[in-house]
């Protein structure tokens, strides 16, 4: 079965300016990438609809979606925290980019395809319960696990979480919830400044100095991440895949490559093979290094497809 590649127009229009690093042209980078590589053709492409209230309400407090609604500006730009933004197409790009995670799910619940990858923006896996930080609004991730549990009846749900941030909002959502277990690898100290502290038996924290290589941090996930994964036995695994911990990328200081991407891709695609029924939905979260967030999310994508 082919792998799904999901997106839309209005995922480009979200924009906080012209110097911030979360641009639309980090969506173009990966798109002209599998273009290049020649794969494009040979995902399913599908565009992102419009994730509905109900959807959202499983992960995020009425009063959190009322307020983001009500700030919503019609022109020009709010401000929400110092990073994160509005313009007058955020809220259209928030809702398809946390529909194209419910979409997403559908496919590979139904056996459409195999597997997934969400090229969208905003990112999620920042915002919270009832918190937009970190350019994030809508936790996607979080909006397409509980989905999957909600509509398909799933009993364990894992989010495997390599951005080169702590997926603190993915935690926080699920932080009550042992059907659901978060594997997040992150550089810490460093922003949002949590979760090393926070592990559990279904939060699998791993936080990673400053410099870490691609060596360190392949044993980081053999050693702590796998065996909790192999214990676990998930239905149904999801990926916040960030790109931003990558040697090229300068918003932080750790030091991975391309191969480390396939590497990891190829491990958790071996669990979702054993347990899951190969059943795998990525979305895109952080990577800000154009040329490197192409090859790392094409590499990514060419492991899930079996490219």
């Amino acid at each position: 079965m082919q792998t799904a590649y999901i997106t839309h127009p209005t995922c480009l229009k979200h924009n906080m300016g012209y110097d911030h690093p979360e641009s639309p042209e980090r969506l173009r980078a990966i798109e002209n990438q599998l273009i290049a590589s020649g794969i494009f053709p040979l995902l399913q492409q599908h565009e992102a609809p419009r994730v509905t209230h109900e959807q959202l309400v499983r992960v995020h407090s009425e009063s959190y979606l009322h307020a983001i609604e009500a700030v919503a500006p019609q022109h020009g730009m709010i401000s929400l925290d110092a990073d994160t933004l509005m313009n007058p197409f955020t809220l259209e790009a928030a809702y398809r980019a946390a529909g194209a995670l419910v979409l997403a799910t559908d496919l590979v619940m139904t056996e459409k395809v195999e597997n997934a990858f969400c090229n969208i923006r905003p990112p999620g896996h920042h915002a919270t319960h009832s918190q937009a930080m970190g350019f994030c609004f809508f936790n996607n991730v979080a909006v397409g696990a509980a989905h999957a549990m909600t509509q398909y009846a799933l009993k364990r749900v894992a989010i495997a979480d390599f951005d080169v941030h702590h997926g603190n909002g993915t935690e926080d959502i699920f932080k009550h919830d042992p059907r659901v277990m978060l594997c997040s690898t992150f550089q810490h100290p460093f922003y949002p400044y949590c979760g090393a502290d926070s592990s559990s038996n279904h939060i699998i924290n791993v936080p990673l100095t400053a410099h870490t290589d691609g060596r360190e941090f392949r044993s980081a996930i053999s050693q702590h991440w796998l065996p909790a994964l192999e214990s676990f036995q998930p239905e149904m695994i999801f990926i916040s895949a960030g790109f931003d911990a990558h040697r090229e990328d300068d918003m932080a200081r750790l030091n991975l490559t391309e191969s480390d991407y396939t590497w990891v891709t190829g491990q958790i695609k071996a669990i979702a093979g054993k347990y899951a029924q190969k059943r795998i939905v990525s979305a895109l979260e952080g990577g800000y290094a154009l040329h490197a967030l192409g090859r790392s999310a094409t590499a990514h994508i060419k492991v899930l497809g079996g490219l």
